[in-house]
């Protein structure tokens, strides 16, 4: 990809994301040479991450995104399902209210959400992070998901 320095420019179109999260913003240069796209998200205040180790570092939602695409990514249709899984997390812990987090909640809660989303990145991710040694480990896990997914169907169907 090119890169291009644009001094002013003037905004052609406007959508804001279904969720309301983000704005993306059709742009043109003053000159007209040159058309473009920005996204505008809502910046959260600044929340630590304590890691296992004991050290401290700031939450990156590019971080975050990143490990979530290397470890289950091909099991999304797009990135924009990838993305949509990042920003139920980021909201999730968020809501928490806190300005410093461990490491392992984050894990937890990308657990919680791709358990809803996803079953077979939810077996592959969680497989990663709790560091299955032996093949009961993720015997009992998978066991455990069904065991839910089951009680989800039936909820659905009371309601």
């Amino acid at each position: 990809m090119s890169q291009f320095k644009i001094g002013e420019s003037k905004v052609i179109e406007s959508r804001e994301s279904q969720d309301g999260t983000m704005i993306r913003r059709r742009r043109v240069s003053l000159d007209g040479k040159h058309r473009f796209t920005t996204y505008e998200r809502i910046e959260r205040p600044g929340l630590m991450i304590r890691k296992r180790s004991g050290a401290r570092e700031a939450f990156s939602r590019e971080k975050m995104a990143s490990a979530v695409r290397t470890s289950v990514g091909k099991y999304f249709d797009s990135d924009s399902d990838v993305q949509s899984v990042i920003d139920r997390v980021e909201d999730e812990i968020y809501a928490i209210g806190k300005e410093e987090i461990p490491s392992k909640m984050i894990g937890e809660t990308i657990l919680g959400v791709l358990s809803d989303v996803n079953e077979m990145a939810y077996v592959r991710f969680v497989s990663v992070f709790r560091e299955f040694k032996t093949l009961e480990e993720l015997e009992k896990c998978i066991e455990e998901q069904r065991a839910k997914m089951a009680e989800k169907a039936k909820m659905k169907v009371k309601d």
